[in-house]
Order: structure tokens, then C-alpha cells, then sequence
């Protein structure tokens, strides 16, 4: 039976793409560069800031200038980091539901703590979440298990009852390895080119609302 849930952040528990697309853009029109639309970025957000700085920019890790988008892409989001950044259609009464059936839920995300910790908060999320385990606050990120391990931890929860829902594979690898069950956010930021078919978990939502009939299916 589960008894607890884990979401990453981008693109399974909150929609962030406006405001980081908005960020990214903001960028590019510093560099005199056209706007990108949001449905063209969307696919690079739950990959990092690193990815979608590649994608705009086409710069590599390393290369000149890319530290300097980089920290310019970062200080503009953060400075503007809820405008548009809203629960997922549907989320909050997933969140109600596994509240009101007395179960926890925690958010696991490689975001750092400087960035989620504010979002979460804006969004009125910091005090409902059991707990919230960030790209900093252990030594390794997913698909390491251990964000999920410590995750686990926090919440005196056992991996076996527990489900980690994300929208990338390093979700469903690090939820696996730690020993949780997992779903995939098919409503999230997946990649144009990839097969979560391929990415071995116990099942897939479309939308949030399938979220409680798949925690039962796969409980059982």
C-alpha cells in the first residue's frame, strides 16, 4: 500500500516553463536575439538550467560567455521566479486528497535550495510538504537514489510504500534504485525524442487527475 509520495518539482508537482521560458528569453533579448516560443523550450526545462542554456544559446558548458547567460538567465528568474508558476491543473486537490487520507508527500528536485525554497513558498507549498529534499542538500542529484533515500528518511517513510512521480528518466532511475515505487508525469517537460516506455516504471499518468488510481493500482 502507499502510503507516501514523493514529486520532483518542474513539470510533475508545479508548472514552471513561463517564468523560465520568460527568463530565458529575457536573455536572449539581451544578446539582441528573438524570443523563443514557451512550447519550443518547454521540452529542455526539467533537463536544468545548463540544458536549456545550450538549447538558446547553443553554447556548451565551458565555453565563453556561457557562464555570464548563465548567471544573468538565474538572477532574472529568481527575481521573477512565481509570475506565472502555478500547480499543475488539478494538483491541488491531489494534494488534498493525500492529506485528508492522513498520507505525506515531499518534493525531490535537483533545483537548488535558493531557488526552490522561495518558489515553494510563493506558492503557499513549504509548510504542506512533509519534506523538501534539493539539489544541494545531499551530495549527490538524481538519478542518484540518494535524494530519494534521504527523502525517505525525513518523512520516517519505507521506500517500499513510497512512490516518486517525475516527468525525466533520472526521476524513474533514482525512485528505482532507491527502492520506491514510480510513475511518470506524462503531462510534464518530456523530451521530444524520448520513449518513457523504455524508462522502467511501475506506471504513467496523462494528467494529475489519474495520479490516486494509479497510487492504487500500483499499491496493490
Amino acid at each position: 500500500m502507499i502510503k507516501n509520495v514523493l514529486f520532483d518539482l518542474d513539470g510533475t508537482l508545479v508548472d514552471t516553463a513561463p517564468d523560465l521560458a520568460n527568463a530565458l528569453n529575457a536573455v536572449r533579448l539581451w544578446r539582441k536575439l528573438p524570443k523563443i516560443p514557451i512550447d519550443v523550450i518547454r521540452p529542455t526545462i526539467s533537463l536544468g538550467a545548463n540544458v536549456m542554456i545550450k538549447f538558446g544559446f547553443n553554447l556548451e558548458v565551458g565555453e565563453p560567455g556561457f557562464d555570464e547567460i548563465k548567471e544573468k538567465f538565474l538572477d532574472f528568474y529568481s527575481e521573477n521566479i512565481a509570475i506565472e508558476t502555478k500547480l499543475f491543473e488539478g494538483m491541488d486537490d491531489v494534494l488534498k486528497k493525500i492529506e485528508n487520507e492522513q498520507k505525506t508527500w515531499g518534493v525531490v528536485t535537483n533545483k537548488s535550495s535558493y531557488l526552490t525554497i522561495p518558489l515553494l513558498k510563493a506558492l503557499s507549498l513549504d509548510k504542506r510538504a512533509a519534506c523538501i529534499v534539493c539539489g544541494d542538500t545531499v551530495k549527490h542529484n538524481k538519478p542518484h537514489p540518494a535524494p530519494v533515500i534521504h527523502a525517505c528518511k525525513l518523512m520516517q517513510a519505507n521506500p517500499a510504500s513510497t512512490i516518486f512521480i517525475g516527468d525525466a528518466k533520472r526521476d524513474i532511475e533514482s525512485g528505482s534504485k532507491a527502492g520506491t515505487k514510480t510513475l511518470i508525469a506524462l503531462y510534464g517537460y518530456i523530451e521530444n525524442d524520448a520513449n518513457p516506455d523504455t524508462w522502467g516504471a511501475d506506471g504513467m499518468v496523462r494528467s494529475p487527475n489519474e495520479i490516486h488510481t494509479k497510487l492504487e493500482q500500483v499499491g496493490k
